[in-house]
């Protein structure tokens, strides 16, 4: 079984937004706009029957349909930059969200996550990252905040690769009714539109 992990799409419109902003950092390796995603639990490399557990355990999760604010642009690593990222709003339906993945992993013996919980959504990976270069990079572009709307969560997998990617959607998990998505949600579709 491929690397799990769980993770929320992003819409289409946003990732070609974001994908804009690619280009002029040296060392960077930008990630695929498809490839944009906002990482709620990292799983692991797991057999098939723990996968399946997962999958199961995930489906009980019950929260309602909420809305992601990416609102900015940050690197991680201070003196040492290892990836440029548009930072998301740390609300507590997401808060929340993620820690029910959190709890559920835990409950089926998998190791707890020993990493704050960032919510962002990671555009490239820095090799040799200079603090200085990557600051400049920041300092020339600017992410308006933009807000979308959460209809469901993914199990994803992916390949061993440098850089992140290809991610693979293997499951779906729909939210719940909200005023939100009661729309979306009971005509079974999504305004997290991944057409590609």
């Amino acid at each position: 079984m491929p690397r799990l992990f769980t993770g929320l799409e992003l819409p289409d419109n946003l990732s070609d937004e974001l994908a804009l902003l690619r280009g002029g950092l040296p060392g960077a390796k930008w990630i695929e706009p498809e490839d944009y995603h906002l990482t709620l639990r990292f799983i692991g490399d797991i057999g098939d029957a723990m996968a399946n557990e997962v999958y199961d355990a995930l489906s009980s999760i019950r929260r309602s349909a909420f809305t992601v604010t990416l609102e900015g642009l940050m690197t991680f690593g201070s003196d040492k930059p290892r990836a440029i990222v548009a930072r998301a709003r740390p609300t507590q339906e997401l808060t929340e969200l993620q820690q029910d993945h959190e709890r559920a992993m835990r409950r089926l013996g998998l190791p707890a996550e020993t990493r704050k919980f960032v919510p962002h959504v990671t555009i490239a990976r820095l090799r040799n990252g200079s603090a200085v270069l990557a600051a400049d990079w920041l300092g020339s572009r600017a992410l308006l905040p933009k807000t979308f709307t959460v209809t469901n969560f993914v199990l994803f997998s992916s390949r061993a690769s440098t850089g992140g990617g290809p991610y693979v959607s293997e499951a779906s998990f729909q939210l719940e009714r909200s005023a939100f998505g009661g729309r979306f949600a009971a005509a079974g579709e999504s305004p997290v539109n991944r057409s590609r």
